[in-house]
């Protein structure tokens, strides 16, 4: 528990520490890795490389010393983090690495000004968040464990279906080595792949690309140019193949709600919007709710499920589409794919086509980063509150560099 004389120091020394968040995340992770190198598995080298870890991480220390007194303020935030950490299998024996080492690089990157005063402050501010978040991702393993065909920890899966959706992305459709059922979570989320591969363990959370209930689990991967997870998937990873994943988890779920549903999806970005999209046709998420379902790609070489989605459409009167091909190919632009409804990219006119000045809508947005810029600046413009605006994004909040406009529903 942190004094009040503990706050106090906390309080004065919070815009030093703040003015130089980045410069001590930049000294920590290097630190913990040279004295702890069995957590670098835990931890994407990508995201190292570029930077976007070091400056979440510096996002969250600063916010939650800036809400000590009101840890509501942070609720959104807590959650984002606990759901990412049970992804990732994060235990408590965990905390204390981080703790130790992050105070040093406090030590380091401040030893002209630092006292034992002050690192005693912020390692209790750090003990009383590692205690919030040890408790609530408990709570997260503990549901997750009780959920129908639901685990805790990596578990045995094997490949029983691969099958292409496009160039770029394969399906791989997953069965329990070890068991028969149901298996329960809630549309949006994702699983954590677990593989050992270069004398390295990685992991890489991957959407579920179907409606749960099903006895099995069903992921849809994209090609990336050097990625090593995703090619060794797409090229080692067949039929009968054995995987290791964690328990589904995520925060960016779809809501029981009868307002219309919008999924604005790109790329790759399509695959848990599937999740949804089958879920909410199912009367447990609200029988007849109208759907808008707006895709980019590149063309339709490069657009998956194009087919499952037309066929919603074609079957069901409360779905509606569009797809909409930045660089289309000669056959999309004659019409012979019949896939483009559109050509270019996502505008203003896009929404007005589905929405029709409604705003009173769940937006669920997921793509690349230029797309998710454009598309949560165009949501904000049009009125679409945001409370009612969900989106994943896998780096700082910041580098989307949107103003949002909140409104209240109709």
């Amino acid at each position: 528990m942190i004094t009040a004389q503990q706050k106090q120091v906390i309080d004065a020394t919070l815009p030093l520490v703040e003015a130089n968040a980045v410069n001590i995340t930049s000294c920590f992770y290097p630190l913990m890795f040279e004295r702890y190198p069995q957590v670098l598995e835990f931890f994407n080298q990508t995201n190292q490389q570029k930077g976007t870890q070091r400056q979440a991480l510096a996002n969250a220390v600063v916010a939650y010393a800036k809400h000590l007194d009101d840890l509501g303020g942070i609720s959104d935030t807590v959650r984002l983090i606990t759901q990412k950490h049970c992804s990732l299998g994060i235990l408590p024996e965990h905390y204390p690495i981080v703790g130790e080492c992050l105070l040093a690089a406090i030590a380091e990157v401040l030893s002209d000004v630092i006292s034992d005063d002050i690192l005693a402050a912020w390692g209790a501010a750090y003990g009383q968040l590692a205690e919030i978040l040890i408790g609530v991702e408990e709570e997260v393993y503990q549901s997750n464990q009780l959920r129908s065909g639901g685990w805790k920890g990596a578990k045995g899966f094997k490949v029983i279906e691969k099958r292409p959706e496009s160039d770029e992305i394969t399906t791989f459709v997953l069965k329990p080595i070890d068991q028969n059922g149901p298996i329960d979570y809630t549309p949006g989320q994702y699983i954590t792949l677990v593989q050992s591969l270069n004398d390295q363990v990685l992991r890489r959370n991957y959407s579920l690309s179907d409606a749960p209930g099903k006895e099995t689990l069903q992921i849809s991967v994209k090609r990336e140019e050097g990625g090593l997870l995703s090619n060794f998937l797409h090229n080692e990873v067949n039929v009968g193949s054995g995987l290791m994943i964690t328990a589904p988890c995520g925060d960016f779920t779809l809501h029981q709600s009868a307002k219309p549903l919008v999924l604005l999806t790109a790329g790759v970005g399509i695959t848990p919007a599937l999740s949804m999209l089958n879920a909410a046709l199912d009367d447990h998420y609200i029988e007849g709710r109208d759907i808008h379902f707006i895709h980019c790609a590149r063309n339709s070489s490069s657009h998956g499920f194009a087919k499952q989605v037309i066929q919603a459409s074609l079957a069901h009167q409360q779905v509606s589409h569009t797809f909409i091909y930045s660089h289309p190919s000669k056959d999309d632009l004659d019409g012979l794919t019949g896939h483009a409804d559109d050509f270019g990219f996502l505008t203003a006119r896009h929404f007005e086509k589905h929405l029709k000045q409604m705003v009173d809508v769940e937006l669920y947005v997921l793509g690349p980063k230029p797309f998710m810029q454009n598309a949560l600046q165009l949501a904000a413009d049009y009125g679409i509150p945001e409370n009612q605006t969900h989106f994943e994004f896998f780096g700082p909040l910041e580098a989307l560099n949107i103003e949002r406009k909140i409104t209240e529903a109709a």
